[in-house]
Formats: structure tokens, sequence, C-alpha cells
């Protein structure tokens, strides 16, 4: 007895030379036509995965990759609703005091900060399909939070859509362009949509410097796209995170900069632009030399989704909440209880 890809390679075989090496696309046609067939097994007509090897003639840990495949590159979504309430209780209260919708991610107490990272940026990935489809423009601002989140992203097809950097990744050390782009790249390649970067530093040693360039068409183009986006993701940035943030330890920031930003009484940023734990920020020096996009600009988008874990984010997200930068929240519980207590 043999398997259907097996059953498959015979027929190749028998066809001639020319069919026995068949292009990737048809491979990975093949690979999808099997997952979508053992995924409506399983979820539509409630087989067990012993069953479906049995009906496809393969083996159980097959029928468990298939499906792996089938939720990782989105054609299954799986979704958890509960029988009690449409909402929790928690998330209603967030809800009712930071006019935002949280998606709560649970994570047991103990978790390390790295593993409680992961894990939301998993369940960040997997969500954010559902708010970014085509014809749309998504923003995406660089930190250790957007890189873990690109590497769990879920692949959906769309059209006539692009990716935009929100901030320049530049400083003395290197021009960030490998950093940045990676991250760019795997989105892109997730959703099919074009990228456009933004290749100036993180932050200008001169704001006069920062305002001429800020004139130019090439740049102007950019900041374009920003204004017209659909959607903003981002994480929040703060110097005492447990797992730290890119732009604390990635050499864009002197000891002027620190000093500045505790007199300022600065508790994060987001996209490299500093703020308060009220939500100010305008009259942070610093942000007059940053190349991320101003509130007001942020505040414009139509949805904006904030990715934050651990409790040493805590007062950071508490300041980007105060300045009603998030219309998103995924979070995790412990983090979320905090929020509210």
């Amino acid at each position: 007895m043999h398997t259907p890809i097996e059953r498959r390679a015979a027929r190749r075989f028998e066809r001639g030379p020319e069919a026995r090496c068949p292009l990737v696309t048809d491979i990975h046609a093949e690979k999808t036509r099997d997952a979508l067939t053992a995924a409506h097994l399983y979820y539509i007509q409630d087989l067990t995965m012993d069953a479906i090897a049995h009906e496809l003639h393969t083996s159980r840990s097959s029928v468990s990759r298939l499906l792996s495949h089938a939720r990782d590159t989105g054609l299954v979504d799986i979704q958890i609703r509960s029988p009690l309430d449409a909402t929790s209780h928690l998330q209603q209260t967030i809800r009712a005091r930071y006019d935002v919708a949280a998606h709560i991610v649970p994570v047991p107490d103990h978790t390390s900060e790295v593993d409680r990272l992961e894990r939301v940026a998993l369940s960040a990935a997997r969500i954010l399909g559902s708010f970014f489809d085509s014809n749309m423009t998504m923003g995406i601002a660089w930190g250790s939070t957007m890189t873990a989140i690109s590497r769990h992203l879920v692949s959906k097809t769309t059209h006539n859509t692009q990716i935009v950097q929100l901030n320049g990744a530049g400083n003395t050390r290197t021009t960030g362009i490998t950093y940045a782009s990676e991250i760019l790249r795997r989105f892109g390649d997730a959703y099919g949509a074009y990228v456009q970067h933004f290749p100036v530093p993180a932050f200008f040693d001169d704001p006069a410097t920062k305002d001429a360039l800020w004139r130019e068409r090439s740049t102007r183009r950019v900041l374009d796209i920003q204004s017209s986006m659909d959607v903003a993701l981002f994480g929040v940035g703060t110097p005492y995170a447990e797992v730290p943030s890119h732009v604390y330890t990635g050499g864009y920031l002197d000891d002027d900069d620190y000093r500045m930003m505790r007199e300022c009484e600065v508790v994060g940023d987001v996209a490299t632009v500093f703020l308060r734990a009220d939500g100010s920020y305008a009259d942070i020096p610093l942000n007059a030399r940053a190349t991320g996009p101003d509130f007001r600009i942020l505040k414009q988008v139509a949805r904006r989704v904030c990715v934050s874990s651990g409790h040493s984010k805590l007062a950071a997200l508490r300041g980007v909440l105060a300045a009603g930068l998030v219309t998103d929240l995924i979070v995790d519980e412990g983090t979320a209880r905090a929020l509210v207590e």
C-alpha cells in the first residue's frame, strides 16, 4: 500500500523524465491540498488522526504535520470563545478604563520574561492577520517585540498591500538596514506586501537636520505613506525592561541622552518617541531629533495595535495608554491584571 505522495511520485515516473522533477509550486500545491483535506476531516468531520491516516493511507505523524501546516499557513483559523461571556471581566475592565480592546494571552505567573514575550508575540502574530487585509497599509516599528512577532507570522494572501517602516534604525555604529529590513521582509513575505523602508537614522544629531530632511521630497513620500496607514503595529520600549528594548541596547543613546531622560521623567517610548507616565511627550528634547511618527499622526490611524509583555514594562505601558495611542492591546494576563489593580 502506497501513500498518496508515493502514488503521485510513481505517476510522475511513468510520465517520463520531465515529470520526475516537478516545480516547487506544484509540490507546494500538493501539500496544500493534502493539508486542506486533513484539516477538513479533522475539524469539520471530527475524525481522529488515526482515522484520517487510515483514510489517506499515510501515517499518523504525517497527518499531524499536515494539520500543523494548515494552522501555520492560515488555512485553518482557530478561535476561542468563552461560553460564559462575550469578553472576560478583565477585558471589560480594561475597555472601560482605557477605551481599548484587550486581547489577553494566558501565561503562567512563573514564566520567564523571555518565554512570556515569545508567547505573547506568537498570539499577536496570529491575531494580526484578522486586522490586515488587501488594499491596506501597515506601519511597523522595529524592536525586540516586533522581531519576536515577525518569527511567528501566519501567511495570508493579500493584494495591493504595503508595509512601511515607522522609524529610522541607523546610529553611529550601524546603518540599521540589516536589522530593520529583516523584520520588514518577514512581514512582507507573510502578507505578499510591498515593503517601504525608511533609510534615516533613529535620531539626528541636530533637530535642524531632521527639519531639513523632512522637507525633501524623497522623505516626504515615506512620511505621506505613514500618514495614510490603516494599521500601526508597535511595542513598548523602556530602559527598565527585563528583556531589553533594542533602542536602549543597540548604541542609539549616550550618557547625555539618559541624563535628559531622567530629568524629563521618561518612562518609555513608542517607535523611538519618548513619553512620560501621564502620556505627555511634546516638550521632551530628544523627540525633536527622533524619526518616529509624532503621536498626533499616530492617533489618526484607525487601528493602532500595541503588543506588550511583562511587569517591567507596566509604567511605560500605562504612559502609552494615557497618551491615547492604542486601539488594540495584546498583553499577557499577569500584566493585564496589574494594569487594572
